[in-house]
């Protein structure tokens, strides 16, 4: 609590303390449950066959979570399908990622079910990416909440700033890296929006856009700490070595779409008001369907605080 001086010379209670709403990259948490136990071919099939490895450790990653940050809102986004505007733009974008295995297909509706218990919303648009939700529900709720991203993909620090922080999840479970706008440039050098040219330099490899062949991380980031984005870089190319400046003229096509490619859209038709993601759950409704799913032991990580 703050105070401040009416025009009466009273004093005034300020109360700055705002809610925080956690927003989740579904797929980032329950690929890495998935792939966690599927490695030893352990997929935990109920009774139907139906396997429910990642399921279970999602939700083990989510509560954990949620202990650990105490959340006041929460919502859950999802990519929809590996046709989005990216492969439009470009098709090669993720073309080197194999199918979702065949024990992991039937999970991707159920986990939705599983959220939908905890009367958590569940967020995605076919067309965009699970970031792209992401990035523009923080950006419509950040100025009467702080935003905190849950997430195994570093992409997504472009979105840092002063009311946005990323919480990356590190091996094993309740094991994080917390980076806020201020971390993110002491261990870079650059601000988290030159993140976007970071990437448009030296590409994507797992995403699959090769950015301009030949510029490095190392490169880039000195290019960018020197002339701050790639239209100061293109400027000032007269003072780039004969080498730096060949190979951005031979790939300056590449190095534009690259940005695109890399750019998280924050304007996405979605949105999730902050009054429909509070997290308050039905502990019953939510014990019914670990039940249905068969899950046990994951009860222990109820909260009561949490319940409506």
């Amino acid at each position: 609590m703050n105070s401040m001086i009416t025009k009466n010379g009273a004093k005034k209670l300020i109360n700055e303390q705002k809610p925080t709403i956690m927003l989740v990259d579904g797929m980032a948490l329950l690929f890495r449950a998935y792939f966690a136990t599927a490695v030893h071919g352990q997929f935990m099939r109920n009774s139907n066959g139906v396997p429910t490895n990642g399921v279970y450790g999602f939700v083990k990653h989510f509560l954990t979570a949620v202990s650990h940050f105490n959340p006041s809102h929460i919502a859950v986004c999802w990519d929809m399908g590996s046709k989005t505007f990216r492969t439009d733009m470009y098709d090669g974008y993720k073309a080197n990622r194999p199918e979702a295995p065949a024990e992991l297909i039937p999970q991707f509706d159920l986990v939705k079910e599983v959220v939908d218990a905890f009367d958590v919303p569940n967020i995605g648009l076919k067309g965009y990416e699970a970031d792209d939700c992401i990035g523009t529900i923080a950006t419509q709720v950040k100025e009467d909440s702080h935003v905190k991203i849950l997430t195994g993909d570093q992409d997504i620090l472009q979105l840092l700033d002063e009311r946005i922080s990323v919480v990356l999840l590190q091996k094993g479970y309740g094991n994080y890296l917390v980076h806020t706008k201020d971390t993110f440039y002491e261990e870079k050098g650059i601000h988290p929006r030159q993140m976007i040219d970071l990437k448009a330099f030296m590409g994507d490899t797992s995403d699959n856009y090769p950015g301009v062949k030949g510029i490095g991380e190392k490169t880039a980031l000195k290019l960018l700490q020197q002339f701050g984005h790639i239209e100061g870089v293109l400027e000032n190319i007269d003072q780039l070595t004969k080498g730096q400046r060949t190979k951005i003229e031979q790939d300056l096509d590449m190095l534009h779409l690259s940005r695109q490619l890399a750019e998280i859209k924050c304007d996405v038709p979605v949105e999730c008001p902050l009054d429909l993601a509070v997290f308050r759950y039905n502990r019953e409704k939510v014990l019914d369907k670990f039940a249905e799913v068969e899950f046990r032991g994951l009860h222990q990580l109820l909260d009561e605080k949490q319940y409506a």
